[in-house]
């Protein structure tokens, strides 16, 4: 029996995050409920909770769930071929899946979509995000049903895992034998490094801060051959070095905020090679950038947003196989109502502690 409404903690402000009871609506044919067993925490959260991308508010944060079908019209569970009781992996994009962008296979392009976690509460029924305990499931949603037999805070993890097979593999187009540079080793760096592994990348290598130490060595164990501290070494010499002065077939930027990797990644990618860059900078401008490089290298440069199905399924597969131990970078469990702690922790403005996956709990409080 369902209740008649959700707990979920509302997005007021900027750093404002509110408890609110939100009904539950009815749903159509075509819909669902979900309950939210975890909701992974990204750095996106963080940028949206200090209201650096400008998104509206009030809303319920939160585009990374998974959880239980509670409900489900006979239409949706005829599409999405689940049924109450199962256990789906929600992508974040909302698509029309009819425009000619969408039916040329880029449907997280699409010019009318829309992000959950993003969506307003004054657009009903209000639950958009998954910083909640039950979920809407719009009738254009994409779910993938994953195995109840996981451990939910691994499970959740199709998410991060998904953007690493989307941005260090898929578009780049990594082959065996690739040299491939890695910069910023938060948990979208770690599954990138796993992606560009199980590509069968020769070389990975992998840039971060002297406070990444303890991601570095994780980056080591899953498969990283080098590790480069940027505040205490020369990176783009390093990677001259470690590439024998040719540069990386693949340079992928991941890092938050900082603009320097933007440019390094231009010394560090050999001729005729790939930059991607899916790291937001929050709208700044990069100083001294020169684009005679990107000329006289013949480099291709793009931009990555989010994950679309491909990803998400390599994800899936892989958590499922059990064959690498993702394990070792989930490092937190947060309660509902504890997601401010849970968007600092993971910007480390908490002393003495740092996540790098974590996820929130609903129903622990």
């Amino acid at each position: 029996m369902l209740p008649k409404s959700s707990l979920a903690m509302v997005l007021t402000a900027k750093r404002r995050l509110q408890k609110m009871d939100i009904p539950l609506p009815d749903i159509d044919e075509d819909s669902a409920i979900l309950r939210v067993e975890v909701c992974g925490i990204c750095g996106s959260d963080y940028e949206q909770f200090e209201d650096v991308l400008g998104m509206p508010m009030p809303v319920v944060p939160g585009h990374e769930p998974l959880g239980i079908i509670e409900k489900i019209g006979d239409r949706a569970a005829k599409r999405w071929k689940v049924d109450v009781g199962d256990r789906v992996a929600v992508e974040t994009m909302i698509a029309c899946h009819c425009c000619n962008t969408c039916l040329s296979g880029r449907y997280h392009l699409c010019g009318d979509r829309r992000i959950y976690s993003y969506i307003p509460l004054s657009d009903a029924p209000g639950l958009w995000g998954a910083y909640s305990e039950y979920m809407y499931l719009h009738p254009n949603a994409i779910v993938h049903k994953m195995s109840k037999a996981l451990k939910p805070e691994i499970a959740v993890m199709f998410n991060p895992l998904g953007a690493g097979f989307r941005w260090a593999v898929e578009i780049p187009r990594t082959k065996p034998g690739d040299t491939v540079v890695i910069m910023g080793p938060g948990q979208r760096g770690l599954s990138s490094v796993i992606a560009a592994r199980r590509a069968g990348a020769k070389k990975i290598i992998v840039t971060g801060l002297a406070a990444d130490a303890k991601k570095m060595e994780i980056a080591r164990q899953f498969g990283a051959d080098h590790c480069i501290d940027v505040e205490n070494e020369d990176a783009r010499k390093r990677v001259a070095e470690l590439t024998d002065g040719v540069g990386a077939e693949v340079v992928v930027d991941v890092s938050s905020y900082s603009t320097r990797p933007v440019l390094d990644s231009l010394y560090f990618v050999r001729p005729g090679g790939t930059v991607v860059l899916a790291g937001v900078k929050g709208f700044k401008p990069i100083p001294d950038f020169v684009s005679d490089h990107i000329v006289m290298k013949e480099i291709t440069v793009k931009g990555a947003i989010g994950v679309t199905s491909s990803g998400y399924r390599s994800a899936i597969d892989l958590i499922e196989s059990g064959s690498v131990p993702v394990e070792k970078m989930h490092t937190h469990d947060f309660d509902l109502v504890d997601a401010e702690l849970a968007i600092k922790t993971l910007a480390r403005q908490v002393p003495g502690d740092e996540s790098i996956h974590s996820c929130l709990v609903p129903g622990r409080h």
